[in-house]
């Protein structure tokens, strides 16, 4: 099962509809983790050294310091972006495609947007 976590903005809608199709889910929120107001590349920061893609609906800032780690050559363990638009249904089905269909090794370094 893919690792993830969730930034503070993320939808808790789509998290509780996420752990409700997958009970093993490995999804961890910034506010589980006490990163409450981390700046954007400290967060991509620690989601590399856990191994754990990023969710999020800021397609602006986050992607802007996803696309920076790799242009440094810094690891980046992955960024989904889910617009805030989208059926939270559309979310969840692609999450949980995702998350049981894939690896930690298949993100390092990509930004993928929502809908797949």
């Amino acid at each position: 099962m893919l690792p993830l976590i969730a930034d503070e903005d993320f939808n808790g809608r789509i998290i509780r509809g996420l752990r409700r199709r997958v009970a093993a889910l490995d999804l961890v929120r910034v506010q589980d983790i006490g990163r409450m107001g981390a700046e954007d590349a400290e967060l991509l920061e620690w989601a590399a050294r856990e191994g754990r893609v990023l969710v999020t609906h800021d397609a602006n800032t986050m992607t802007w310091h996803a696309y920076a780690r790799v242009a440094a050559g810094d690891p980046m363990a992955g960024v989904i972006v889910a617009a805030q638009d989208l059926p939270i249904g559309v979310i969840i089905e692609d999450l949980v495609l995702i998350a049981e269909c894939t690896e930690t090794v298949d993100w390092q370094g990509q930004v993928v947007f929502l809908p797949l």
